[in-house]
C-alpha cells in the first residue's frame, strides 16, 4: 500500500482546503489507492508553522516524519489575491530533498470563486527547486469551493466534473508513485556540490 501526504496549505483553521483534504483522502481510500493508516494530512491552518527562519519550528518534526515516509503528496493551495498564501509558501521553506526528492506531488488549487489558477503557476515556478519535489502535468482547480465536494447525496453537475477530474488525477498520482520509488532509490542525493536545484 501507498503511503500519502495530504497538506492543506491555508492558515485558516477549518478552512476550505482543509475540507478538500480530507474528501481527496477519503477518495483515496475508498479507490483503494491507501489505507486509513497510509494516508495522512499536514493542515497547516490547525498546526501552523512558525515564519522560517524560526528557534521554534512548532511541529515540523512531525511533519518531516510524515513526508518522509510518503510516496506521493497532494498540495492543496488556496488562493488569496491571486497568490499562493503564505502558509504553504512557508512550508516550502522548510521542505527539503530529504523529505520530497523525485516524490511525486499532485498540486490542488482552490478558490471560492472561479480563480484558483495562479497558486499552481506560482508554486510549480517556485517551491520545487531545493525540494526536488516532482509535479505531475496533471493538476486539479477547485472554483467555487464552498458548493463542491461537500458530503451530500445530490451533487450538481459541476460536482460531479470535479469528482470525476479528482479520481482520474489520483489515479495517475498513484501510478507515478509506484513508479518513482525505484528511481528514488537509485539517486544519491548526498553529493555537496548538488545539494540545491540550479
Amino acid at each position: 500500500m501507498l503511503n500519502f501526504v495530504l497538506i492543506a496549505g491555508s492558515s485558516r483553521a477549518n478552512s476550505q482546503s482543509g475540507k478538500v483534504a480530507r474528501f481527496i483522502r477519503q477518495r483515496l481510500i475508498e479507490l483503494d489507492k491507501a489505507s486509513p493508516s497510509s494516508c495522512s494530512i499536514i493542515d497547516l491552518g490547525e498546526g501552523p508553522l512558525p515564519l522560517w527562519p524560526a528557534d521554534d519550528t512548532g511541529p515540523w518534526s512531525q511533519y518531516q516524519q510524515q513526508l518522509r515516509s510518503a510516496d506521493a503528496v497532494v498540495v492543496i493551495a488556496p488562493e488569496w489575491n491571486g497568490m499562493a498564501c503564505p502558509a504553504i509558501k512557508n512550508f516550502f521553506i522548510y521542505a527539503s530533498k530529504a523529505e520530497l526528492a523525485h516524490k511525486p506531488g499532485l498540486l490542488v488549487g482552490v478558490s471560492s470563486g472561479i480563480g484558483g489558477g495562479y497558486p499552481i503557476s506560482e508554486l510549480r515556478a517556485s517551491s520545487y527547486k531545493n525540494c526536488r519535489l516532482c509535479y505531475l502535468p496533471e493538476h486539479l482547480i477547485v472554483r467555487g469551493v464552498e458548493k463542491v465536494l461537500n458530503d451530500v447525496e445530490a451533487v450538481s453537475e459541476d460536482d460531479e466534473r470535479i469528482r470525476a477530474r479528482l479520481d482520474y488525477d489520483l489515479d495517475i498520482l498513484a501510478r507515478y508513485a509506484d513508479a518513482l520509488k525505484p528511481v528514488r532509490e537509485a539517486i544519491d542525493m548526498s553529493i555537496p556540490a548538488f545539494a540545491n536545484g540550479m
